[in-house]
């Protein structure tokens, strides 16, 4: 391996000379396992998030998603496995670790008399290099509540104070535990546009969101944990474009052609779907090919022909879904 410290990257030697690029791995997680009791909330799970990537976790409630994000926040210790945040054990990194991360939680207790300038110039002081007070108010855009107390803010409001003081440290790993939760539309894209920056300025980024348009806009890779296991793991679009959830092929025929006059091996896939017919398939190309030659064969000019394929939250339900009624005691 030969490292280049100028650009922080490992360049890998192949067995015949190349070199390739592979970036560091801001996280690092191998056969992690977290019991409570005889629960165990977490089973065996790894993956790696490199520097500079935003990188999703997904997963229902109880699948063990938070144990993961407390334990690599170190707030939870591990009960097997081998986890590294930024070069260090979680569980031992203290305060040189903890000034390098950012952390947006679900809620966060914060002394409602002050205002959003004080506690955010409270909590910079905690740290040996922090953003400016007012570049983090403006980053979120509570520029206009700098003086207002923290008790007379909005939800969506306290949700980007709790990104500033996310941001306050300067990180280089940032935490976001559902970030834009109470966010309105307008709110939730500008949030969108501030990872986005963050990600341009080299930070690491781990998401957790419920918002299925929102992974897909910001993950550069996500993993889905079902039942304490990580059941996919890949870009929204690699996890779309898979054979693990149907494609519909939905199409008209005209008259006076009927459901009849189609081969048996294709009419035999066809079901009736809102006025017009249907195929499900997880060969989507192929089995347009096979439709498509049937009617310029016999001349038949397919109406409303429409290709739906699965989208992000297809592919989670049914990987989430699944994995659970594999756990469900027989």
């Amino acid at each position: 391996m030969v490292s280049c410290e100028l650009c922080g990257l490992n360049l890998m030697r192949t067995q015949n000379g190349p070199l390739r690029v592979q970036l560091m791995a801001a996280i690092e997680v191998e056969d992690l396992h977290k019991l409570y009791g005889d629960f165990e909330a977490v089973r065996g799970i790894s993956f790696r998030v490199a520097e500079g990537e935003v990188f999703a976790l997904l997963g229902p409630n109880g699948a063990g998603k938070s144990t993961t994000l407390e334990i690599l926040e170190g707030h939870l210790r591990r009960t097997a496995g081998r986890v590294s945040v930024l070069g260090a054990d979680p569980e031992g990194g203290g305060r040189a670790l903890r000034e390098r991360i950012g952390i947006v939680l679900q809620s966060a207790g914060i002394d409602t008399e002050l205002s959003v300038r004080e506690v955010l110039s409270m909590y910079a002081g905690f740290y040996p290099a922090p953003l400016p007070v007012r570049d983090a108010i403006e980053i979120v855009g509570l520029d206009e509540k700098a003086r207002t107390r923290i008790g007379a803010l909005s939800g969506g409001q306290r949700r980007r104070l709790d990104l500033a003081l996310a941001l306050i440290g300067n990180p280089d790993l940032i935490f976001l535990d559902e970030p834009t939760t109470g966010f309105d539309p307008a709110a939730r894209r500008s949030a969108w546009q501030l990872v986005q920056n963050l990600r341009s300025l080299g930070r690491t980024i781990l998401l957790t969101s419920h918002y299925m348009d929102e992974v897909q806009q910001l993950a550069d890779r996500t993993a889905v944990i079902a039942a304490g296991r990580i059941v996919a793991t890949g870009s929204p679009a690699s996890l779309t474009d898979s054979k693990r959830v149907t494609t519909e092929i939905l199409f008209r025929l005209p008259e006076p052609v009927t459901l009849e006059q189609m081969p048996a091996g294709l009419r035999d896939l066809v079901t009736p779907v809102d006025g017009r017919l249907g195929i499900c398939t997880t060969e989507p190309t192929a089995m347009l090919s096979r439709l498509c030659g049937w009617a310029s064969g016999a001349g038949v000019e397919l109406q409303a022909l429409e290709v739906l394929r699965p989208s992000l939250e297809d592919v989670y339900l049914e990987l989430t879904q699944a994995q659970q009624a594999d756990d469900v005691p027989a």
